[in-house]
């Protein structure tokens, strides 16, 4: 362990040590690297620009993963970003590579920061990287989850929800928790396991499959009993029970060249006739359902 990190020791004294370019040496290096793939200068160019790569690590240590292996996907991006870079355009190399290092490790620190992957979006990214930076600078103004409008300040700076930062707030203030961890740790004695104690509302699944078979059986009951009908009592009933946009009795009159008081009147002699029907086939059933 102590001979590794005298290595990486070495390797972040060398990096740091490497010489800086001056632009125009910087232009012919990626000149060279874009159009004749020379290998040496490629790395020269990424050498040169190493310290950039342990700087910008640096800044993501608190996420809790290893230094070396931010620094390993930083330099990552800073390859992706000599192999993007124009040196055709008056920018700097620094100025240019320095996004693709930083998306690089974020990349590598929601993958690897929680085993429940989160910042799948571009907003919940920099929720993610902005959240503790906001949260700290309003601290330092007076302001505090207390009054209730901290997060609310944080969520429309970042463009979010609320309910967003809130929850992101949660994840962030403590680790990652196994279900089938123990319950007490220090008791041995106890193994109960904390997915013992999740409480599920849903119904089990032999209740959906009973009410699945339920509501069919129903629903042929139904059909079935529709056929004592006459052609307008049925119309009358679709129109004003089973349509997904009921139609009014004013509506179904002038439709049948009847008055409305006529259309309620055939309505509730077809429920009756329904109701009727029902008992008489299926007189058990229905009267376990009522």
């Amino acid at each position: 362990m102590a001979q590794l990190a005298g290595v990486r020791r070495q390797f972040v004294n060398a990096a740091m040590a490497a010489p800086f370019l001056e632009r125009e040496e910087e232009r012919q290096l990626a000149v060279q690297w874009r159009q004749a793939q020379d290998e040496r200068a490629l790395h020269r160019l990424a050498h040169a620009h190493m310290r950039l790569v342990i700087a910008l690590a640096s800044r993501f240590r608190h996420y809790g993963l290893p230094l070396a292996d931010l620094i390993q996907e930083g330099h990552v991006g800073l390859l992706e970003a000599a192999a993007r870079f124009e040196p055709e355009r008056d920018v700097r190399f620094s100025t240019y590579a320095t996004w693709w290092i930083r998306a690089s490790m974020q990349d590598y620190i929601l993958r690897n920061w929680s085993i429940v992957r989160g910042g799948t979006s571009s907003a919940q990214k920099a929720l993610f990287f902005n959240l503790r930076r906001l949260r700290a600078k309003l601290s330092r103004d007076g302001r505090s989850t207390a009054d209730g409008t901290l997060f609310a300040t944080i969520a429309s700076a970042i463009g979010v929800s609320t309910a967003d930062v809130e929850l992101m707030d949660t994840r962030l203030s403590g680790p990652d928790v196994s279900l089938n961890a123990p319950l007490a740790s220090h008791d041995t004695s106890d193994p109960s396991e904390r997915v013992e104690f999740l409480v599920d509302n849903q119904p089990l699944p032999d209740e959906l499959v009973s009410d699945s078979i339920d509501s069919l059986r129903r629903m042929d009951w139904l059909r079935d009993a529709l056929t004592v009908l006459s052609e307008r009592e049925l119309r009358i009933l679709r129109e004003r029970r089973l349509a997904d946009e009921t139609a009014t009795l004013e509506a179904l009159g002038v439709t049948l060249g009847i008055s409305k008081e006529r259309v309620r009147q055939i309505e509730n002699r077809a429920l009756e006739k329904l109701r009727r029907a029902l008992n008489e086939r299926h007189p058990e059933e229905i009267a376990a359902v009522a």
